[in-house]
């Protein structure tokens, strides 16, 4: 099983940029894809951003494009999220999601990110 903790979250003014980071641990050997998501209070989970960890393919949700850039380090295992331009409706918990290749999911426990207009 492979465990997750991101950081990076924090309340920022509209305008301005934070960067999320997730390291994963334990299983790692088998991870296939990484991803983040957020959740709105009220509102669905939602796709932001992901790579398929072999290859590196990335891709990004609607919400995502042109404003946040996924990057990762494979040494440490780590994805990041460099969030620009943010404004008030990009207020969300932000989980970042494992897939391994036997297709099983794990979650970290969720960085809050408050954006202030």
């Amino acid at each position: 099983q492979v465990q997750l903790a991101e950081s990076g979250g924090g309340l920022v003014q509209s305008g301005g940029s934070l960067r999320l980071s997730c390291a994963a641990s334990g299983s790692t050997f088998s991870l296939y894809d990484m991803a983040w998501y957020r959740q709105a209070p009220g509102k669905e989970r939602e796709f932001v951003a992901g790579i398929r960890w072999t290859k590196g393919n990335i891709r990004y949700g609607y919400s995502a494009k042109d404003r946040f850039t996924l990057s990762r380090d494979v040494a440490e295992t780590t994805i990041f999220l460099q969030m620009n331009s943010l404004q008030p409706e990009d207020t969300a918990t932000y989980y970042c999601k494992a897939k391994t290749t036997s297709y099983e999911d794990s979650w970290g426990q969720g960085t809050q990110v408050t954006i202030s207009s």
